[in-house]
């Protein structure tokens, strides 16, 4: 077991006095087996009544409302002491069906599956299909585990990583052609590949660790692919591996526009400019 400190800083700052809205803040990392929450704390200025739900993934969201000040700066502030039980993330059994590329999700699993199976819509997915054509041939006979892991290393090895500040998910084709994307546009691309292969697979926000950074850490985003047997099973195509110790999830959804840290409102003309900080440490 290791023992991590995560804390999270967003400031809003507006150019002349706004009145807020409703914010949801998807800050509080998801517990189970492998990660528990040890302690977490949340302040917002001003203060805020914040009520808790789990919504329909569960993850944990605090509905925050500010009532009828006027303000020029929203701080939201978090830390939260996190055990992480993920020491071997290899230490999983896949069910002897699905051990071998191509297989059938169980009827009953498949029902609940759809949604994480289904491409974005707009388009049926011919560009995902194109590309993973290139990484497999239906002729190979391969381990379900290892291709997904040849696709998250082709996106680790093949494209390059760029910070985006600018809100939103590159869609696959803007990622396939422009050969570069951040952390959440490699996550979707891993996603809909997986989900051209018939596979169900979601998208993950959250926290990673990075040794040797002067304790500087960051939000990220990966993919989750569900393995009948093994559960879901984390991929970072960003680093090319397998989800470990170092990664702490947050939020899941079918699609990754639905779970940003922080979203909500403000009445009034004015700008504004939004400041992140994050900083992850082992206890």
């Amino acid at each position: 077991m290791q023992c991590y400190r995560i804390v999270h800083h967003t400031y809003y700052n507006f150019s002349e006095p706004v009145t807020l809205g409703m914010h949801e803040l998807l800050l509080r990392p998801r517990e189970d087996h492998a990660q528990r929450i040890q302690s977490f704390n949340l302040r917002t200025r001003p203060d805020a009544t914040i009520k808790w739900h789990r919504d329909v993934e569960g993850n944990s969201v605090a509905v925050a409302g500010f009532g009828p000040l006027r303000i020029q700066q929203l701080a939201i502030e978090s830390e939260v002491i996190v055990q992480q039980y993920n020491d071997d993330p290899l230490d999983f059994i896949v069910s002897d069906y699905a051990l071998n590329y191509p297989f059938d999700y169980p009827n009953d699993d498949a029902v609940l599956l759809a949604p994480y199976r289904m491409p974005k819509p707009v388009r049926s997915g011919t560009e995902e299909r194109c590309w993973v054509s290139g990484l497999w041939r239906e002729s190979e006979s391969i381990q379900t585990y290892a291709l997904l892991q040849r696709i998250a290393r082709h996106i680790n090895t093949g494209f390059t990583y760029r910070v985006r500040e600018e809100p939103g998910v590159q869609t696959v084709l803007q990622t396939l052609e422009s050969g570069a994307g951040s952390c959440r546009d490699f996550a979707f691309l891993f996603m809909q590949a997986a989900k051209s292969l018939g596979l169900a697979a979601r998208f993950v926000s959250g926290y990673l660790y990075v040794p040797y950074s002067a304790e500087i850490g960051s939000t990220h985003a990966w993919a989750e692919v569900y393995l009948p047997g093994a559960g879901w099973l984390g991929f970072d195509p960003t680093l090319g591996a397998i989800v470990g110790a170092d990664h702490f999830p947050v939020a899941v959804a079918h699609l990754p526009e639905a779970v940003p840290p922080v979203s909500g409102t403000f009445m009034g003309a004015a700008q504004s400019t939004m400041d992140v900080g994050v900083w992850v440490s082992r206890c």
